[in-house]
């Protein structure tokens, strides 16, 4: 499993002695400092600040481009540069002003404008004094760059660009250093920096894991402090937190942003779970959720990245991060019994209810997957004459029984089924026991390999790689001549299944010969009866 607690050396990154422009960000910064001439402006200066002086610095194309203006507002300079715009002819594509939202973590006016097909930001320098029950300025007023550079929250990313004189201002005096020995530093004592601002700890977090970079040990103690988490807890909307775990788990380092909020003993504050569910999550469970985590992504990496897109990538890991919690519940307001996975996605994190759903699905199609590997893998040696799920599969013949099972779960889980499989293959044969020590678990990542290419082979061989885009071969107003009832009904829906299931089971018969087996279906019942 991933571990952050060891001296692992950083990444150090190869850091640019000076910013080299693309011919689109000199024509921007060219109008910039040309509206600063015409209206008399020029004893102001005009900053780039943070992350894309970073990501200039390290020879990476950014295209976030935030600009930072002495004692001005936004909207009052990009009025400027529109009517600088329009007196030499130039097409002004589009003006934005983003008004102050302190609900939303939101503080400062941020002006926006669309130059050479690029979104710029503007916002003026600030100085700020938070209160100590939220991450509200109390107070708010022009400042000076070095006073904006220590209220940010790493030394990485306090550093300017100023367009005036083209060069690199490092008010913190270690910006650059930390950039090149791969130090994440907050430009205050931590914990002061914590405090301001709780989600800085998050931050820190991400850029640590994007960039392979090791947290500050003076940091670390001040994350996972009480102090520090309890304002966490407090402070910050479960919203924000849940767009830093969004980018984390979307990052290039899931697991390292994962173990390092573990490590941090962070893991509770940010997946907090309902006062009461079943059954109890065991000792450790934190450590159990990175293990399965960390064994997901590294066996995405052995199968090949290029297998699942961005959005199966991102869903495949929270729905590994959640497996001890698959089958534990509570019970709501109603008594209704909930699972836990839907509570931490709606109530903790704040995310769409999409990815809630998606990965309620991917949990719950999994015993399904489980039961027909051995099948699957058998190449047609062992049937599952035992399987039955309880979707009337009476008259399906014994050689196509498997075929139709495959075909109705698919047919469930549709894109994401490559998914299922992956964390399938983690479960198979049996279960880890989440009341054991996990980091003595170790998966066989080979064989789990082998095991999906193998059921993925069979699948294929099967034919229903893209089962769920074909289209029923009868329909319910069929169905209803057949049976000749008059209106629809409870029925209707179980003969689709079997007609679905017929059809899985006769690949190649035709909408008259499903009609005609039904006929002769219906009638024997009716018999019986």
């Amino acid at each position: 499993m991933a571990n952050t607690n060891s001296a692992s050396a950083p990444v150090v990154e190869e850091v640019k002695e000076r910013i080299e422009l693309t011919q689109i960000e000199r024509n921007i910064f060219d109008r910039l400092l040309a509206t600063l001439r015409h209206f008399g402006l020029t004893n102001r200066h005009l900053r780039v600040a943070g992350g894309w002086v970073r990501d200039k610095l390290l020879g990476k194309e950014c295209y976030d481009i935030d600009i930072a203006l002495d004692n001005m507002l936004g909207s009052e300079f990009v009025d400027k540069v529109r009517d600088y715009l329009l007196s030499t002819g130039e097409q002004v594509q589009g003006v934005a002003v983003i008004p102050c939202n302190p609900e939303q973590s939101k503080h400062l006016e941020t002006a926006r404008m669309r130059l050479f097909d690029m979104w710029i930001d503007f916002v003026n320098l600030r100085s700020e004094e938070y209160s100590d029950n939220s991450r509200i300025p109390t107070k708010q007023k022009f400042g000076t760059a070095e006073k904006d550079a220590y209220r940010r929250d790493l030394t990485i990313n306090s550093l300017f660009y100023n367009i005036n004189t083209d060069s690199v201002e490092d008010f913190t005096k270690r910006g650059i250093a930390d950039l090149k020995s791969g130090k994440i530093v907050t430009p205050l004592p931590p914990k002061t920096t914590f405090l301001d601002d709780p989600l800085r700890v998050l931050r820190a977090i991400r850029f640590g894991a994007r960039f392979g970079f090791l947290l500050d040990e003076e940091l670390k103690e001040a994350a996972s402090c009480d102090e520090v988490k309890d304002a966490l807890a407090a402070k910050i909307s479960r919203e924000r937190i849940g767009v830093e775990i969004d980018l984390m788990l979307s990052g290039n380092r899931p697991v390292k942003a994962m173990a390092y909020i573990c490590d941090l003993m962070l893991f509770w504050i940010v997946f907090t779970l309902p006062p009461k569910f079943e059954p109890a999550k065991s000792e450790g469970c934190d450590r159990f959720c990175i293990g399965y985590l960390d064994a997901t992504w590294s066996l995405i990496q052995l199968i090949g990245d290029s297998t699942f897109n961005d959005e199966q990538r991102r869903l495949s890991l929270y729905a590994a991060l959640f497996l001890p919690f698959r089958k534990t519940i509570y019970k709501d307001n109603k008594a209704k019994k909930i699972p836990v996975v839907n509570y931490i996605f709606r109530e903790s994190l704040k995310r769409k209810a999409s990815d809630a759903e998606t990965v309620l699905n991917l949990h719950s199609a999994l015993d399904k997957f489980l039961s027909l590997i051995p099948f699957l893998v058998s190449d047609g040696n062992i049937q599952p004459i035992e399987v039955n799920w309880g979707t009337g599969l009476d008259d399906v013949p014994l050689t196509s029984k498997l075929r139709v099972l495959t075909g109705l779960l698919l047919r469930e889980i549709k894109d994401f089924w490559r998914v299922t499989l992956l964390l399938s293959t983690l479960l198979y044969p049996t279960e880890v026991d989440c009341t054991e020590d996990f980091p003595k678990q170790h998966f066989q990542l080979d064989k789990q390999r082998d095991l999906f290419e193998a059921v993925e082979s069979a699948i294929a061989k099967l034919g229903l790689e893209k089962v769920w885009d074909v289209k029923p071969l009868v329909n319910g107003k069929d169905i209803m001549s057949v049976l000749q009832l008059k209106a629809g009904g409870p029925l209707i829906r179980v003969w689709q299944q079997k007609l679905l299931a017929w059809q899985l089971a006769h690949p190649y018969g035709t909408a008259e010969e499903s009609t005609d087996w039904m006929r002769q279906s219906h009638s024997k019942r009716v018999k019986t009866e």
